[in-house]
């Protein structure tokens, strides 16, 4: 929580807000995730966007999920095989790294504090949370935008935005080594553009993983 904090992605709620009107509110549960063989976040934060209210009602339940936009999976994976190099990485914390309507971060309010003996705090998250049911078409919807505002500066990196990503995962390739670290090089800097970070990079290509270990 206080790498969200420290990173923005929520902000602290001042006691006046804090006592408005529930009815213009709505707060998520929360709890933590161990995952002992994360080579990144091994604790990670999970909102509850489907705990219901006294009257049955969640979040979710009134949130418009959006429509299809996520590429089909296996097309995704067949057109991974047939690269004769490939290459994969994430986007680091890509919901994270979206912002929402500042009027939609009141439904986006938690409860939480540092220590066991601290008062708790209201907070409201900032960005795009994982958990709601609308997050996964935001997040893919925001791809499509980027590579369509940037097509024409890295037109090969669009492309694989538009037709490799599968949600933050990018798995992608080529037939040629050159036009491979040419790839990843445009990937990065289109993402930079959003300020997304490639992370967990890996590939078959030598040359490649020798660039980035120096």
């Amino acid at each position: 929580m206080e790498d969200y904090l420290k990173r923005g992605h929520m902000e602290l709620i001042t006691a006046a807000d804090a006592s408005e009107d529930p009815a213009r509110c709505n707060y998520l549960a929360h709890h933590a995730v161990f995952k002992a063989d994360s080579t990144t976040t091994r604790f990670r934060v999970v909102f509850d966007g489907s705990g219901k209210d006294s009257k049955g009602h969640s979040l979710n339940s009134r949130l418009h999920i959006g429509p299809p936009i996520q590429r089909d999976l296996i097309g995704v994976c067949l057109r991974f095989r047939q690269h004769l190099y490939v290459f994969c990485a994430d986007i680091e914390k890509m919901f994270r790294g979206i912002l929402v309507s500042d009027e939609h971060t009141q439904y986006q309010r938690i409860v939480w504090r540092k220590e066991e003996s601290a008062n708790l705090d209201h907070y409201r998250l900032l960005t795009v949370t994982y958990g709601l049911a609308s997050s996964p078409f935001l997040a893919v919807r925001v791809l499509k935008q980027l590579a369509n505002d940037y097509a024409e500066m890295y037109p090969s990196a669009a492309v694989v935005l538009n037709r490799d990503a599968y949600v933050d995962d990018i798995p992608t390739g080529c037939d040629k080594i050159k036009d491979l670290i040419a790839l990843k090089d445009e990937l990065i800097s289109l993402l930079s553009k959003a300020q997304f970070n490639l992370r967990k990079r890996s590939s078959n290509c030598h040359a490649l993983v020798t660039l980035r270990a120096q």
